[in-house]
């Protein structure tokens, strides 16, 4: 008698979609007005033109580097499967980029604040066209190469060009609570261009005959017109002190003031605890044995993060707004509630998919938050290199992960969820002591 094998598959209907869909819309035109003259919408700008062109100009080239850097993750998932790659040089390759995302964060952050955030961004560009042109030349490239080339990329687009965009906007004298708004965008904006990114990667993928060329065809087109969106840009005026010099203020000034450390870490341990979550979120929704389109799930945690980001002006702005570390305290214990429940607890796909939605939900109003407190803790002078430091042990700790939990096999999933969890209710930690040591009020450092 035969052995008839039961097949089944989970896959999201449409309502996940429609919900996040008509709520960012709701979220972005039905948000409250402020009487402080502050923008509410991205309809209603209570600033000058000038501020409008500049800030649709920025997202317009943030948004072309989110896209590149959305084709490459799914590109990259897709030409790993087509190569038949398996699970230990998958592990090296991660190694690869987080070793190098190790050493050039601080460096890359220190460079920049040194030699000018525009020719980082420029060699963001670079980095894009150079890969690009080599997978179009050879069939299978260096995996560590590419994986190297692709993790420094990522480090600058991480960092490097919310700052260059704080440096002109100070420089051209828009109006400092004005850039509330644009973090915000820059959140949205970059979530947006990583669904449309997918969505455009399988189709060059799905109807071109030559499959392996055709998305690094598309990104060469996408880099060379970033590359000239830059050079034509804001012109750009190099920082004038020398290293020496740079060194004095970043010790007095960043390793000098608590606060700033506080800030530090909780962007660390965000940002080690997002690298866990996409480390692990794949292999804890197949967990059951059942057959999963990974594929429509991600654009659900794309589209939560897009619905917190618009939470952040109706939170932080207008008359009834709460203070900004109060808000992120409680997402921080929220993150860390919803990765506890997942670590220590076997859920059903759908709680899994829904907790995970949650989880980018918080995250959406955390990214902007912080960008907030950097300006109001952070001389601009320094921004590059203070982002950088705290890449730093983040990588590290997810290297370390990678390594003993990928490779040796010697820590569980859930036991890194746990590492998570605890990282971020540290970072809550950190969150509520820089509101009991911060500015009262809200005094950012230019106007010491």
């Amino acid at each position: 008698m035969g052995v008839v094998t039961e097949f089944s598959m989970w896959e999201p209907n449409s309502s996940p979609y429609i919900f996040l869909f008509l709520c960012c819309c709701f979220s972005i035109f039905f948000s409250p007005n402020s009487n402080l003259n502050r923008t509410s919408t991205i309809f209603d700008h209570g600033t000058s033109s000038s501020f409008f062109r500049f800030q649709w100009k920025f997202l317009l080239l943030y948004s072309l580097a989110s896209v590149m850097e959305g084709l490459w993750s799914v590109f990259g998932e897709y030409e790993l499967a087509s190569y038949g790659i398996g699970r230990e040089t998958m592990v090296v390759t991660l190694c690869y980029g987080y070793g190098m995302a190790l050493f050039a964060a601080p460096v890359f952050g220190v460079l920049s604040d040194l030699i000018g955030h525009k020719k980082v961004c420029l060699f963001f560009c670079i980095l894009h066209f150079f890969i690009a042109l080599w997978k179009r030349v050879l069939d299978q490239p260096s995996i560590f190469m590419t994986s190297v080339c692709l993790s420094l990329a990522n480090t600058i687009f991480s960092f490097s060009f919310e700052t260059w965009m704080v440096t002109q906007h100070e420089k051209h004298g828009h109006r400092l609570d004005s850039l509330n708004d644009t973090f915000w965008l820059m959140t949205f904006f970059e979530s947006a261009c990583f669904i449309a990114s997918q969505i455009f990667a399988n189709w060059l993928v799905g109807n071109n005959s030559e499959k392996n060329t055709a998305p690094p065809s598309a990104i060469i087109f996408l880099a060379t017109i970033c590359f000239t969106f830059v050079t034509k840009g804001w012109a750009e005026t190099p920082g004038t002190a020398s290293l020496k010099e740079y060194s004095l203020s970043f010790y007095e000034y960043i390793f000098g003031d608590k606060r700033i450390w506080l800030l530090a870490w909780a962007q660390t341990c965000l940002h080690f605890s997002i690298g866990i979550f996409w480390i692990l979120w794949a292999p804890t929704v197949v967990a059951d044995g059942r057959e999963v389109q990974l594929g429509l799930i991600y654009p659900c945690f794309l589209g939560s993060r897009m619905l917190g980001s618009t939470a952040f002006p109706c939170l932080t702005s207008g008359p009834s707004s709460f203070r900004t570390e109060d808000c992120v305290v409680y997402a921080y214990i929220i993150l860390a509630l919803l990765l506890s429940i997942v670590a220590y607890d076997y859920q059903e796909i759908g709680v899994l998919v829904t907790l995970f939605c949650l989880f980018h939900a918080c995250v959406g109003f955390i990214l902007p938050s912080l960008a907030r407190l950097r300006t109001m803790y952070v001389p601009n002078e320094l921004r590059g290199g203070m982002m950088g430091l705290s890449l730093l042990p983040a990588n590290a700790a997810i290297l370390l992960a990678v390594v003993q939990s990928g490779y040796y096999r010697n820590v569980s999933n859930a036991t890194l969820m746990a590492f998570a969890v605890l990282g971020l209710l540290l970072a809550a930690g950190c969150m509520h002591s820089l509101k009991k040591w911060g500015k009262q009020p809200y005094h950012n450092w230019h106007k010491q």
